[in-house]
């Protein structure tokens, strides 16, 4: 079946569609769309997801914690 998930970029409100292999971890799949884990929150009904957590919400904001300025 694979891994499936829309990502909200923040700020920005940037949407991506992601689909990977059935097993993917965030962490590989924000590597694979050019976001550097550490730099960012995922959050899932306003908690924490770890970043090395298999993919299994269809819905996550990415909120960005760094200055890139």
């Amino acid at each position: 079946m694979g891994a499936k998930c829309r990502f909200r970029i923040i700020p920005g409100h940037q949407i991506v569609e992601y689909t990977g292999a059935e097993g993917t971890t965030y962490e590989e799949a924000l590597l694979s769309i050019g976001i550097i884990p550490d730099t960012v929150l995922i959050l899932h009904g306003g908690k924490s997801l770890p970043q090395d957590s298999v993919i299994r919400e269809e819905e996550v904001d990415i909120v960005s914690t760094c200055s890139r300025g």
